[in-house]
């Protein structure tokens, strides 16, 4: 990437908590209007790196710029261009929804003449305006996210740091979101978000996937389809799913449980499904579908640490 298409990068960035390594010695290159998603489970390490590009945490080593602000030196300034929405919504739970806009508009130093137009843009898109005077603790979560989303843009920063945003939101609510980050994309700004949501990773134009505090692939999603996944896998609908699981494993066949079916890992989906049947009926297992399924990145997900 050219230099000035970068908008967030860093080099070995690492961050411990006594001898615990929370980051390890990551480095990785956002470009500008990208959507740039951060996926891992919890635990994994991504709160702990957007706190650091976000200056609300100092690293323990390595380097960092988060438009073109140094992540060691420079976090006041960094703080000044970027939006940052926690995973717990950072709203005021007893002010109203004006009250937080307005809250909101004074610490990032909006500018009076623009305020006015940032607000109605604030309440139009949270689906708030005719509810200002709403206690916000009474607000349903969907409705939350929106506004947190729009109080942390207020200032229509260059770049955005979504932690989590969608955790705890329903499945509609978080496609609605989604829509909402991509207009922003479309818009120039760029976003750099966490999930542990698998399921999601297909919004982002591309993906650092992290496990244990390392980055252990990085790449667009088909890219990381294409990659990693070298076999093929079978969705295997059943009556009894754990122990279906477990009469795989015990023959030696790889399988995990997405939802209220089995993803088993084979080397050829054709001459397999017809094994995979006749193992699990011969076991007492009722099986209702075996097909094959293009890989979900949480297949590839669990291939990957599964060699990590």
């Amino acid at each position: 990437m050219d230099t000035d298409e970068i908008a967030v990068e860093v080099s070995d960035l690492r961050r411990t908590f006594g001898n615990f390594v929370a980051v390890d010695n990551i480095s990785l290159k956002v470009k500008k209007g990208e959507i740039f998603g951060f996926l891992g489970p919890n635990g994994a390490g991504k709160s702990t790196t957007i706190r650091m590009l976000c200056g609300l945490l100092m690293p323990t080593g390595g380097s960092g710029t988060v438009g073109g602000f140094d992540v060691l030196t420079q976090s006041e300034s960094i703080k000044r261009i970027i939006g940052y929405m926690s995973q717990r919504f950072s709203l005021y739970e007893d002010l109203t929804v004006e009250e937080n806009v307005d809250f909101y508009g004074g610490i990032y130093r909006v500018p009076k003449a623009r305020r006015t137009a940032r607000k109605a843009w604030v309440l139009g898109m949270a689906g708030l305006a005719g509810r200002r005077d709403v206690i916000t603790r009474t607000l349903a979560t969907g409705f939350k996210q929106r506004l947190a989303l729009g109080c942390a843009i207020l200032h229509e920063p260059p770049i955005i740091f979504l932690d989590e945003p969608t955790s705890g939101v329903d499945p509609v609510s978080r496609r609605n979101f989604w829509g909402l980050i991509h207009d922003l994309a479309d818009g120039g700004t760029t976003v750099f978000v966490t999930t542990h949501y698998m399921e999601e990773a297909d919004y982002c134009d591309r993906l650092a996937l992290i496990y244990r505090g390392q980055i252990i692939a990085e790449a667009t999603p088909m890219e990381l389809r294409q990659r990693y996944m070298k076999r093929e896998i079978l969705e295997v609908e059943v009556d009894r799913v754990a122990d279906a699981m477990e009469v795989l494993l015990k023959k030696g066949i790889e399988n995990a449980i997405f939802g209220s079916a089995l993803h088993v890992t084979v080397d050829n989906a054709l001459i397999a499904g017809a094994q995979i049947r006749g193992t699990l009926e011969s076991a007492g297992v009722v099986v209702r579908r075996v097909e094959k399924i293009i890989p979900s990145l949480e297949d590839v997900f669990v291939t990957l640490i599964e060699v990590a």
